[in-house]
């Protein structure tokens, strides 16, 4: 038994060699090409996604830029709206009041001419009552104008006792 047979053993050695070299020179160039490409694209890939995580960073930022001045217009258009909520108020409270005095207003002059009316009418009853007194105490005549004297010296007399 021989543990090595040597012709069979050159001839695949013969062999591999061909099929090395024709694998060198025609597939292995292919191969080299393909993985070179290959390495290229991820290169490039990696450098698109760089490029893309930076300006999503970017665009993220300026988002949050955007975003607290959105949120900075936001408050100060709350704040003008509450200001201006607190000026129609006082605006109201003011017209109420304003509304409430006018009409304390009338309701005062109202009194004050029915206290006058009165008054003439109270007149007018004490020198209707003075003359029928007079009348009836005296049973004389008089004249107009001693008449008239009399009641207004009644007149002032009563309204020197109030």
């Amino acid at each position: 038994m021989e543990l090595i047979n040597l012709p069979q053993l050159v001839t695949q050695i013969i062999g591999f060699l061909i099929v090395l070299w024709i694998l060198g020179r025609y597939a292995w160039p292919k191969v080299l090409g393909f993985i070179e490409e290959r390495q290229h694209k991820i290169a490039t890939d990696i450098q698109h996604a760089e490029f893309e995580r930076a300006e999503a960073s970017r665009l993220k930022a300026d988002l949050e830029k955007e975003m607290r001045g959105i949120e900075a217009k936001a408050r100060a258009r709350i704040q003008e709206a509450v200001a201006e909520g607190q000026k129609i108020a006082g605006e109201v409270k003011a017209s109420a009041q304003k509304e409430a005095t006018d009409r304390l207003q009338r309701v005062t002059d109202e009194i004050e001419r029915e206290r006058a009316k009165a008054a003439v009418a109270l007149k007018e009853d004490l020198v209707r009552m003075a003359i029928t007194t007079s009348e009836k105490i005296l049973r004389e005549k008089l004249d107009d104008k001693t008449q008239r004297r009399l009641v207004d010296e009644f007149i002032t007399e009563v309204g020197a006792a109030r």
